[in-house]
């Protein structure tokens, strides 16, 4: 009998960990090939189904970064260490880490754009002898909005971090600004041979891509994801086609030769 790819399996939850009063991660059960970037589909009975991005890989477990926006996900945020869920995946082409090892890689991230991403930045953070230099910088709606805190801290510790905020209190100390006012002057040491990844909304992906651009660096050495709302993540249902490119499939990670022409 031929396995029915829209049947889920089950996963208990090991861990939640609360980043904002909307946005928590679940530390869920699993063992198989994943890859930074790639995607789930979350699903409950009654409630239906969403797609999460896998934003931490570790033994035996996956890393699901959610944002309480729904019907699903506010029915997920009832759930507790030991209950289960319903998953569907990996999905979509993740990050390869082979192509930024030996690289200067700088990774710019909006909001739970960071999610995608992470797995990226937690293996060259440890890892700093595969790369060249690391550099975050990521943006938020406001201090309280930040994602990831307590690793934010642990990558300083061997990668350049900068963490913005649109808007703060007038006794905040940090970074304000958009991601993109901090690209023009970032220190890089080799423009030929830098990797750039930019995941976040739309909107500032694309002016952030568009301030590389003027620094000189080649659009193939730009990484993007189109966090593309997701359906049935196997290619049949349509609903993230743009054009002849089905999002689930052939992404959500795009080189920038690619992902600039996709377009609704």
């Amino acid at each position: 009998m031929m396995k029915n790819e829209y049947i889920p399996f089950i996963s208990e939850i090991k861990e939640v960990i609360k980043h904002t009063e909307i946005e928590y991660t679940f530390r869920m059960a699993f063992t198989g090939e994943v890859k930074p970037g790639q995607f789930f589909e979350v699903s409950l009975p009654k409630y239906g189904e969403a797609p999460i991005s896998v934003s931490g890989i570790g033994e035996g477990t996956i890393d699901l970064t959610i944002r309480k926006v729904g019907k699903v996900t506010n029915e997920i945020f009832e759930k507790y260490v030991g209950d289960k869920l319903f998953l569907r995946g990996p999905y979509g082409n993740g990050f390869d880490l082979n192509d930024y090892r030996n690289h200067e890689i700088v990774v710019v991230a909006g909001g739970t754009g960071l999610s995608p991403v992470r797995g990226i930045v937690d293996h060259f953070a440890k890892h700093p002898e595969e790369c060249k230099k690391l550099t975050l910088i990521t943006g938020f709606k406001s201090p309280e909005d930040v994602l990831f805190k307590d690793d934010l801290k642990v990558w300083s510790e061997t990668t350049d971090i900068t963490v913005t905020v649109d808007q703060a209190p007038e006794d905040y100390t940090g970074p304000v600004g958009l991601v993109t006012k901090y690209i023009p002057e970032l220190p890089i040491e080799d423009l030929e041979d830098v990797q750039v990844v930019v995941v976040g909304p739309p909107i500032m992906m694309k002016f952030t891509v568009q301030e590389f651009l003027k620094r000189g660096i080649k659009e193939e050495n730009i990484w993007i994801s189109q966090e593309r709302k997701m359906c049935c993540g196997i290619g049949k249902c349509g609903h993230c086609k743009i054009g002849d490119t089905y999002i689930c499939l052939e992404g959500p990670v795009f080189n920038y030769t690619q992902g600039k022409l996709l377009r609704d």
